[in-house]
């Protein structure tokens, strides 16, 4: 007889981001442990080692297992006494069948399958007629509770009997006894959808949480639970549990009468329950997570798909009516499958709807992306985020508004403004010259701007301000923050977040704090309460008096203040932008705007409808509005869990750089304190999100800027290559690996939601791959880099904006770009004249100004727009650059420019 196991039971639990894979690679390596044990051959040295190992699982098991159903801790319990009594085959088969629950995030249990008449096509499970087994999912649901063991478990089984064959999944109860363990719990385990509270619960747990997730816990604790009263203590509870996940309802069972409290928590619970209403619990669980799985359009476009009907209408292909014949055309069908054709349409009705006045389904799939996004108000756009873009600066602005933008946003941003007439006031984002790249605006500058037009006088006609959030290598502005201090410069200041790259982040604890429509809600509630009032009133007593043109340094003041707006004079108006297919499920440019505007209905709704009609096609594709109609579906039900893991990847990613000599020979992954200089950070630590939970969350609450821990931007300097030869000759070309941005001396890698174990694992063997033939080259040239030592590399200055010239110059530093934009339809206005030609005109004392955009892939934003003068900083930054696609610059003719007869005009014609 072996030996009796043991295992500690100090481990502490595993932090979220971890969590998952940990669990999951424990119970696998549990598994092959014990098949090795169980081996007739093994040998007793070894089987010992295993023994100790198998110890160690079960330890670390036995602290995450209590926060899972399934296979949940008694399940783990049974396995860990049979291991105790040596009994490894039998161990070993229940672990087998607990590996099978991992096979997805979202576990599958096998249920007998019932007539295809009994069957909803909008509901869960793959169903199958007659005696097929169908699969359903299993979720879980979290219910606290420190009553006698024998009454959950009574409750339990009441519940359970409340179930039917024809529920659309089942669901299993995850229990703990206190506060501590209910936040471990929604935090570690991604697959509960629902809470259920009862009034039965402590405030500490017994367990040991791990450090980084204890003071996570005690961090999100601060300045509740301070009141005996009962019912505070679940108000308390709520009010956190909707901040870290809000996504899932919480229900409430009340241990006295119902009538008694109804007044003090009316909104704050889904529902209220008495201990007998298991039926309507029972129900109001299923009901809540299938109204989360409604794809109303998406539904509506499968039914559609499925009906017999003649076309007597445009589109040929509709229907695959002029392809499935054709000798010619048939392999588009078999390619891409019928279904796909079927739902090819011009139709708006029969259960579709229209996407320019929706009224039915695309209505219905606009209000569950609000609810999901936490907008005011969601509409889909079927033409990327370009477009979106276009519509909300046409919605707001009027030529002579005047716009703050940061100059190194996205291209269609800098074509809105062209579109819409406003006056642009270029920001400028702190450079990272070493490393060929921008950072973000600074709140300083932008601050600075805003009262700079205020002394001016111009205050008045600054409309917006427009920012990207996050920028393309990560960036993440501290919205809160920027908004505060702006409105109380400006109180109707409108602001337009540019989250093309962020629209997974609302689906996170740690990342929502820091996106646009959590941030207005935030700040809407706060500026409600008496306390905001109150520091309002102090700020402004100790304020001076705003600076003017004769004292400008009164301003100094306002810029050294962390300033809040007035609670009476704001307007909250804040629009931001979502590249929905960039991070989460949806085809090619399928996008989403979400608004939380409180004078939208009055002061811009039909300025939006004409814009928006001005940018939607009348035929816009219903494959993407349906993916959009998926991905907010999929984002609300299992958001979490896929961000979770995104993020976890790509520190696993992180990890594996710094812990193989070989890849930090040539390689290295740049870090917060690489990336953002120290003034704009309070924490010091390179790398917040290797540090736990808590210093994550800590950073992102007190840090201007941070850095999305999913996207990693690896400096390739020490190779000698070019970012753009490395991404096509070596990545691209030798591997097949994807990227999207390069500079001179980096390649950004991003993990999403797609991102799975297996090509993180092929990521990095590719990169060993290169770094070894690398290794090879330079023996062979006899060129040994010398461990560590990075080789002297041309740093090229990034340039700031210059300045529009005088004849489109507006006041604050902003310009007129519409107008020099058509200025060069006026032909001769402009020429063409090559670098040479303008060094010299400028060492002449000449002025050269361009009249059209030149943007170069990479950076990818306007180095010139229409009306800005040219310098010589910037001719030596392009010059200098090897990028291979520059839009607006002509190989063989240069720039174009205007001529000095155009300008002359143009200053004679201003008054």
């Amino acid at each position: 007889m072996s030996k009796r196991l043991t295992y500690g039971t100090n481990q502490g639990t595993a932090t979220p981001e971890s969590a998952w894979r940990k669990r999951k690679d424990a119970w696998e390596h549990l598994g092959y442990v014990l098949s090795e044990i169980s081996s007739e051959y093994q040998e007793e040295d070894r089987r010992t080692e295993h023994e100790l190992e198998a110890g160690r699982l079960l330890g670390l098991l036995a602290a995450i297992e209590p926060y899972w159903a399934n296979p949940g801790i008694e399940y783990f319990n049974e396995v860990s006494r049979l291991m105790s009594g040596g009994q490894y085959e039998d161990a070993m088969k229940l672990v087998y069948q607990a590996n099978q629950t991992f096979r997805t995030l979202t576990q599958y249990i096998d249920l007998e399958g019932h007539d295809e008449a009994e069957q909803d096509p909008s509901q869960l499970g793959n169903g199958a007629p007659g005696n097929a087994r169908v699969q359903a999912p299993m979720v879980e649901i979290l219910l606290v509770d420190n009553g006698p063991a024998e009454e959950i478990e009574l409750f339990k089984e009441e519940i359970a009997e409340q179930r039917q064959r024809t529920d659309p999944f089942h669901y299993n109860f995850v229990v703990v006894p206190s506060v501590e363990d209910a936040l471990a719990a929604i935090l570690i385990n991604p697959g509960i959808q629902s809470v259920v509270l009862t009034a039965r619960f402590d405030v500490r747990t017994r367990r040991r949480l791990s450090s980084t997730l204890k003071n996570f816990i005690a961090r999100r604790m601060e300045g509740y639970f301070q009141s005996t009263r009962q019912i505070q203590g679940l108000l308390d509870l709520e009010n956190i549990l909707d901040e870290l996940r809000p996504e899932v309802p919480v229900y409430l069972i009340a241990g006295v009468a119902l009538e008694s409290i109804a007044h003090e928590i009316t909104g704050r619970f889904r529902r209220i329950f008495s201990r007998n209403d298991r039926m309507d619990l029972h129900l109001s669980i299923v009901s809540e997570v299938l109204e989360r799985y409604q794809t109303p359009f998406f539904n509506a476009l499968q039914k559609y798909a499925k009906r017999p009907g003649g076309v007597f209408h445009a589109m040929p292909i509709s229907r695959a009516g002029s392809v499935q014949n054709s000798p010619w055309a048939r392999d588009l069908v078999d390619f891409y499958g019928k279904n796909l054709l079927l739902a090819e349409t011009s139709a708006t009705s029969g259960g579709l709807d229209s996407l320019l006045d929706p009224q039915s389904s695309i209505k219905k799939a606009h209000e569950l992306a609000a609810r999901a996004f936490g907008s005011h108000r969601t509409y889909f756009v079927t033409n990327g985020t370009s477009t979106a873009n276009k519509i909300v600066h046409q919605s707001i602005l009027a030529p002579g508004d005047i716009v703050l933008v940061d100059r190194n946003c996205h291209k269609s941003h800098h074509y809105s403004l062209v579109l819409a007439g406003a006056n642009v006031s270029y920001l400028e984002a702190y450079p990272l010259n070493e490393h060929s790249m921008y950072g973000a605006v600074p709140l300083e500058e932008i601050k600075g701007r805003l009262l700079q037009l205020r002394r001016e006088g111009l205050l008045h006609k600054v409309k917006m301000l427009t920012l990207t959030n996050c920028t393309f290598d990560g960036i993440i502005y501290d919205p809160r923050r920027v908004m505060e201090e702006c409105l109380a410069i400006k109180p109707d200041l409108v602001f337009l977040w540019d989250e093309a790259w962020f629209a997974f982040a609302g689906f996170h604890p740690v990342y929502r704090q820091r996106t646009a429509m959590t941030v207005a809600a935030v700040l809407e509630k706060q500026l409600e309460t008496a306390d905001y009032h109150q520091r309002y009133s102090t700020q402004r007593a100790a304020l001076p008096a705003p600076g003017t043109i004769e004292h400008p340094e009164n301003d100094q003041a306002w810029l050294d203040t962390r300033l809040i707006p007035d609670p009476e004079q704001v307007r909250l108006r804040v629009y931001s932008t979502q590249s929905t297919h960039k991070t989460l499920t949806s085809l090619r440019q399928g996008s989403m705007i979400h608004i939380y505007d409180q004078d939208f209905a009055v002061r811009n709704l039909n300025a939006f409808r004409e814009a928006y009609m001005t940018h939607t096609s009348t035929s816009p594709n219903y494959q993407i509005l349906a993916s959009l109609d998926i991905g907010r579906r999929q984002a609300e039900l299992e958001g979490y869990a896929l961000v979770q893991r995104q993020v976890d990847l790509a520190q696993s990613i992180s990890r594996a750089m710094a812990r193989n000599e070989l890849l930090g020979k040539y390689f290295k992954i740049l870090h917060s304190t690489d990336l953002i200089p120290q003034k704009y950070r309070r924490s010091t630590t390179q790398n917040p999100v290797r540090d736990g939970l808590a210093a994550w969350d800590e950073a992102w609450a007190e840090d201007e800027f941070v850095v999305d821990p999913s996207r990693l931007t690896l400096d390739i300097s020490r190779t000698g290559v070019d970012g753009d030869t490395f991404k096509h000759e070596y990545l691209m070309d030798g591997h097949s690996i994807q990227v999207n941005k390069t500079s001179r001396t980096s390649v950004l890698l991003m993990t999403n939601i797609g991102t799975t174990r297996s090509a993180v694992a092929h990521l990095i063997e590719v990169l060993v791959k290169i770094a070894e033939e690398l290794d090879r080259k330079r023996r062979l040239d006899g060129r040994v880099l010398a461990l560590g030592k990075k080789p002297a590399a041309e740093q090229i200055p990034l340039p700031d904006f210059s300045a529009f010239a005088p004849e489109f110059a507006g006041g604050g530093g902003s310009g007129d770009m519409r107008s020099a934009y058509y200025l060069t339809y006026q032909d001769p206005a402009t020429h063409f004249l090559s670098s040479a030609q303008i060094r010299t005109q400028l060492v002449n004392g000449e002025r050269v100004v361009s009249a059209v955009f030149v943007t170069p892939y990479p950076p990818g934003f306007p180095v010139l727009v229409p009306g800005q003068v040219i310098t010589l900083c910037i001719l030596d930054y392009m010059d200098r650059l090897d990028t291979r696609e520059i839009h607006g610059y002509h190989q063989d003719l240069g720039y174009q420019v205007f001529t000095c007869e155009a300008l002359e005009q143009v200053a004679e014609q201003q008054p």
